[in-house]
Order: C-alpha cells, then structure tokens, then sequence
C-alpha cells in the first residue's frame, strides 16, 4: 500500500489499523516519509480525529520508536509514577510534586519539556540552577531516580524520537491542538520512561491552550481512554488557569518560590491545592493511599517533616547544583537587575486576568520563546503577584517586574496592567481544581 493511500482513509474517516499507523511512524523515525505526507496525515487526524484504539496503537509506536526504560532491573520498591501538565503561566507543580511524591514513597522519573509560546517549561526553571545537568546519561538518570526518589530531566534523544520530528511538523502546520495528537505525544514519552501511573493536570482558561472547560474535558477523556487502552494507569484532574499559579511568574523567580514552598508554611492557596491534588492522586492511583483523605495526610506530613524538601535538595546535587542550593537558593539563583513595581490604574477588586498576555509579557522580557532555539535570560519575570478577588488600592502592587533594564521593566509593567481588569464588585470564588477524573470514569472518545 502506497501511503498516500494511508493518507486518503484517515482523509476519509476511516481507522487506521496498527500496521499502518507503525509504518507511519517507522518513516518518522528513519526520516523516509517526507515532511509533506507526515504533515497531510497529521491534518487528516487533527480533522477527522482518532479512535482510543489508533491513539492507542500510535502511542506504543512512537514511544518503541527509542527505547524504553525497564526499572525492574532496579529493584526500586516503590511504585513508579509520573505527572503532566498541558502547561500555562507560573505552573511550577512538578518542581515541588516530584520530590513530596519521592518523599510518600513514589519513584519518580519525570522527563519535562521546555516552553514554547506563553507557556513556561519546568526544564528552564531547573537550568535555572547552576551546574543542574537537566539532559543527563540514562544510566545517571536511573541512579539518580532510584537514589533520590526523583529526577526532573529533559526529552533525550534516545526517548520517542519518532515524537520530536511529528511535533516539530505539527507546530508549524496548525495542528498542535489535535487531542489524539496531543495524548499519543504525551503518553509515548511516559511509556518510553517506564511509568506505571500518570497523573495529567489539564489546564483550562485564558493561560491555557485547552482554553474551555469542554476542550480540558475532551483531552482529559482521551488521556483516560488511551490509558486503558495500552495498560497505564491515569488519573486526571481539570484546574483553573485563569490566573498566574502562585504568587510567581518566570524561570528563576518560580524556583525561588518552590523552594520556599518546600521549607516553609507559606505557600500561595491555589498552587497549594494544585499541588495536593495532584499528589493525593499519585498516591490513590498507585495504590499507596487507600483514599484521598489518607493520602493528604502523608503529603502533608511530608512537608511538615522537611522530607520533601531534602529529597529536592539531593536531586539538585545528585545532578550536578550546588550542595547547599536549598539553603541559598537566593545565592545561586541568577537575579535581573532591575525591579519595579506595578500598580493599578483604578481602586477596586482584581475581577479577571489575561494571563496569556502575562505569559507574552515574559516572553518580551526575554524569559520565554518565540521559537524553539531562543536563548532565555532566566532571571526575569514577575513576583509579588495579587490573586484574583484582592481589594486594590493605589499603594498596592499588582506585581514586580524583575527585568534587564528600566524601558523593559516599564514595558512588562504595562503590559500587566492591561492584561488586569479592576471593578467595583468582588468577582465570585472560583475552585482551582474543578473536577477530577478517574480511569474509571472516562468516557468513549472517538
């Protein structure tokens, strides 16, 4: 069969059997498909979709398409789960995740990306840490998770090549947004890293790229059925992203933050209950707690405790920071030269936020990309961030800008403003964590 002819039947809704979404993925891997035929099929799925057993089928070949890491040679003693994010502004919950779930008993190896667009990547917060190696060997990567309980490291090349070339061709062909797309890429990488359980945190609101409540629900519904479909235990949880997470926004700025989070009782509530959420369920989902009122008591005993936190502290020196980092973070961080702060134009309540503005507001600090090779300056961003529902007055910041220089900091601080809507009237209470889903509860995609 000519692939043209593979092209034509998902052109025409049909199904794809699993011999021929292998060879699509094989002329990824070895480069013998060209760009035009990968980026036809790939419209063809973003148009007329994939069943649960494609996306299926598409997963365990692009994860097979590198190799596959099996930690049953390492004896660990622990289940091995991992957490994702759809990404959005001020999301740093796998910095603090990883290590309490690693202190509860989980062994966590979670590959994490970069940003792209207005969303923040977890690698460029930790590379953000002097000497921290975030593309280590496999063989460091599997000590370090088995020594520690955790590593947070990036997409090698050894894992899902076949993943990278068919992101590479979806981000400039308008089909980034395809949700069995988006499953297969998210999944192959946790089957190549030897996950048994996920934990998807899917973003909705105006920082996220699920930007309704129906597309979080529709992607958390296909994660859920894919799950099932190549034997991964998931669970889902649907949370707010129509505000900075955390009073924080940036790279360096985020780690300060989570290491405050990890040594000491001030922690902003949203990113908090994030946070919780997402380890109660690695703990239910693994079997380690029987529900989740048991397994929020063990996360927050092990924050009480400053297990958490050392868990953090050696993961950071294991890959190559600083001994001391969680002592002086402040030292080694890299700091922006200038700070200001912004303030309102109008006394009220903070009712909405357009946190995509913020995040592009980054993104023209120099904190984030415009495309992938970009260099980043790790040290910019925003602190100090106010929730939605605070009462402002004309003394009280909106947030700091952390900057290069005072045009930039003045530059970034407008934008903030206007990304802000003040009014008279307190906006209604919103929940962070709107719904959580289990395998159990998925419904049909496809």
């Amino acid at each position: 069969m000519l692939f043209q002819d593979i092209i034509c039947r998902k052109r025409d809704r049909g199904e794809l059997s699993e011999a021929e979404i292998g060879r699509f993925v094989a002329g990824l891997s070895d480069a013998s498909l060209p760009a035009e035929q990968v980026s036809a099929l790939a419209m063809a799925i973003f148009l007329n979709s994939m069943t649960a057993k494609e996306t299926g089928a598409l997963t365990r070949a692009m994860a097979r398409s590198g190799q596959v890491i099996d930690w049953r040679t390492e004896a660990l003693g622990g289940p091995i789960v991992d957490k994702h994010s759809t990404g959005g502004v001020g999301d740093k919950v796998s910095l603090v995740l990883a290590p309490i779930a690693a202190a509860c008993g989980c062994f966590v190896p979670m590959v994490s990306g970069r940003g792209l667009g207005h969303s923040g990547g977890t690698l460029d917060k930790m590379d953000s840490i002097p000497g921290y190696r975030s593309k280590p060997d496999l063989a460091t990567f599997k000590q370090v998770v088995k020594t520690t309980g955790c590593a947070i490291i990036g997409q090698t090349d050894d894992i899902a090549p076949a993943d990278r070339r068919l992101y590479a061709i979806r981000d400039v062909t308008g089909t980034v947004e395809s949700i069995p797309l988006i499953t297969a890429s998210i999944l192959s990488k946790k089957t190549a890293e030897g996950a048994e359980a996920l934990v998807m945190d899917v973003k909705t609101g105006s920082g996220a790229f699920m930007t309704t409540l129906v597309q979080a629900r529709d992607l958390a519904a296909s994660i859920l059925a894919t799950g099932r479909h190549i034997g991964l235990e998931v669970s889902a949880l649907i949370t707010d992203m129509s505000e900075v997470l955390g009073y924080s926004a940036g790279n360096a700025v985020e780690v300060a933050e989570s290491v405050q989070y990890l040594t000491s009782p001030r922690r902003e509530p949203r990113l908090d209950e994030v946070v919780k959420g997402c380890c109660e369920q690695m703990l239910v989902v693994t079997g380690l707690a029987r529900t989740a009122a048991e397994a929020r008591q063990r996360v927050e005993a092990a924050l009480d405790s400053g297990r958490a936190a050392e868990v953090f502290g050696r993961m950071v020196t294991a890959l190559g920071g600083p001994a001391d980092f969680l002592e002086r973070a402040g030292h080694y961080l890299p700091q922006a030269p200038v700070t200001l702060p912004v303030y309102p134009d109008a006394e009220g309540y903070l009712s909405a936020v357009d946190v995509r503005a913020i995040g592009n507001a980054i993104i023209v600090l120099g904190g984030g990309r415009r495309k992938a090779d970009d260099q980043l300056d790790l040290s910019v961003g925003f602190t100090q961030v106010v929730p939605t529902g605070t009462r402002l007055d004309l003394q009280t910041p909106l947030c700091v800008v952390h900057a290069t220089s005072a045009e930039a900091a003045q530059a970034a601080g407008a934008a903030y403003r206007r990304a802000c809507i003040v009014n008279n009237d307190a906006p209604k209470d919103r929940p962070v964590v709107i719904e959580t889903l289990a395998a159990a509860e998925e419904v049909a995609v496809g």
